[in-house]
């Protein structure tokens, strides 16, 4: 919560949350006024996120109230005239705060994510990260040719077996059985494509012939790659949830104060950083199988979300389509032994398979290991919480699988209420919607027809939703799309 200043009597009520430039700026804007604010983060209370939409109507923040009167999101705090301005400073600077005014969320409050976030990751040392370093110490790792290939770092199961009699005094099952536990782990993989189901490790000639690496060998580009992750695996909704936290963490101390741009070199300097890189290295070898829909669905919007900041730390925003293009087809994470690129989680995992925004294939192949991971027939709200609006962001921070659905469709009508989500002109029978609609029409129904009736039933009650009941009821609507915004919001 914010500081309250001495000298007023009332109050100015801002509901935010960690990571909204939005927020950022309308709380600059109000402090410059020399008025005290309350800063109330419904991120991590759902229960005042209710009220907020009891209380607004709205399910975007920033929502601002000066004492009792509801002003609004940020752009129309920006937009208020001078003397209105004015004359609300001077109700906080002299009126006590009225009895119907937004009411404080008790100081006891129980925080959604508090437990979570909290603690630190503790790394419980795996049982096999001791015998992998051996390994890699030893001169079992070396380069093996396979027909004209010549695979670098390699070793054949049966120099695994070999190494692990010899060196570690293991019976022949014994080592076989390590083997397979090596693999299963996802400290190595085989090097024909590892796949998240392994054969029997030692139970035949081919897998002692397969060549292997170590998963810190595999070459590829993944952020998180390079090391070993010699933590156990903690469960997937923890790791994404621990993952989203410290990188908005970072995000929120390195947002310039009027919420314009952010210092991601500043970030990439703070020492938080690196324990965000360590983190990182942990989702190396998660548990993906075994995922619902709902836990898969959390755990791949907040990586996402996250992997996003740390490809803007690494490589800088992208400027153009040309850059935009490249950067979500090459910015990736080692997930559960497999590489996720931006544009696999989001067409790949969580669209369910889907070729996207100028591809030409679907991203995995049907016998790509990845496709286990899929979920069937994808879920169009996903658009929405992979996205904050030029206006205002949906009131959730980090995703959780209880309440996963709830969620998605909260942040779906947050961007619908945003001009930049959607506009409805009833004179010209115009309905103007983002190009996100556009891209992905197929998810959406595949015609303009479908896709305002999944707009209206995805819109909060509101007088925009009203104005495009009475469009769309009146027939022969126009349907047009609004130029999207690919500026950043890099400072550098």
């Amino acid at each position: 919560m914010g500081e309250f200043e001495s000298g007023a009597l009332g109050r100015v009520t801002v509901y935010s949350i960690k990571g909204c430039p939005h927020c950022v700026q309308a709380k600059a804007t109000i402090r410059d006024l020399g008025v005290p604010v309350c800063d109330i983060d419904v991120g991590s209370h759902s229960e005042v996120r209710v009220k907020l939409k009891e209380l607004t109507g709205r399910s975007t923040v920033p929502q601002i109230f000066f004492n009792g009167v509801h002003v609004g999101g940020n752009d129309d705090l920006q937009k208020l005239a001078p003397d209105e301005l004015q004359r609300l400073v001077t109700l906080v600077k002299e009126e006590p705060v009225p009895a119907d005014a937004p009411p404080l969320p008790e100081k006891n409050l129980p925080d959604d994510t508090a437990a979570e976030t909290e603690k630190d990751f503790e790394c419980e040392r795996d049982e096999m990260a001791d015998l992998v370093g051996d390994l890699k110490h030893g001169d079992v790792i070396g380069n093996h040719r396979r027909g004209v290939t010549l695979y670098k770092k390699s070793f054949s199961g049966s120099q695994l077996v070999d190494w692990l009699q010899k060196e570690k005094g293991m019976a022949r099952d014994a080592a076989c059985n390590t083997g397979q536990t090596l693999l299963q782990k996802k400290f190595m993989v085989s090097v024909h494509g590892c796949g998240l189901k392994e054969a029997m490790f030692g139970k035949g000639k081919d897998t002692m012939d397969t060549l292997y690496r170590l998963l810190e060998d595999d070459p590829n580009n993944a952020l998180n790659a390079g090391q070993t992750a010699s933590c156990s695996p903690i469960q997937a909704a923890e790791l994404s949830l621990l993952v989203r936290e410290l990188i908005l963490k970072l995000f929120s101390e390195h947002l310039s104060a009027d919420g314009k741009s952010v210092d991601y070199k500043g970030m990439s300097a703070n020492p938080d950083f690196q324990r965000y890189c360590d983190l990182a290295i942990q989702l190396q070898r998660v548990e993906l199988l075994s995922l619902s829909r709902e836990e898969k669905m959390a755990f791949f919007i907040n990586i996402y979300n996250a992997l996003v900041i740390h490809g803007y730390l690494r490589l800088g925003p992208p400027t153009n389509m040309w850059q935009r293009y490249r950067f979500f087809n090459y910015v990736s994470y080692l997930i559960g032994g497999e590489v996720f690129t931006l544009q696999d989680i989001e067409n790949g995992v969580l669209r369910g398979n889907r070729k996207g925004v100028a591809q030409l294939l679907r991203p995995f192949s049907k016998t790509d290991p990845r496709l286990q991971v899929a979920i069937p027939d994808g879920e169009p709200l996903i658009h929405f919480a992979l996205n904050c609006g030029a206006k205002g962001c949906p009131p959730i921070k980090t995703y959780t699988p209880e309440d996963i659905d709830n969620q998605l469709r909260t942040a779906a009508e947050a961007f619908l209420e945003n001009d930049d989500g959607c506009t409805v002109d009833s004179g010209k029978k115009e309905v103007r919607l983002s190009q996100i609609f556009k891209w992905y029409k197929a998810d959406f129904g595949g015609t303009d027809e479908k896709l305002l009736e999944w707009v209206l039933h995805h819109m909060g009650d509101s007088p925009k939703k009203t104005s495009l009941q009475g469009v769309v009821s009146a027939g022969k609507t126009k349907v047009s799309f609004l130029p999207y915004d690919w500026s950043s919001n890099s400072s550098h």
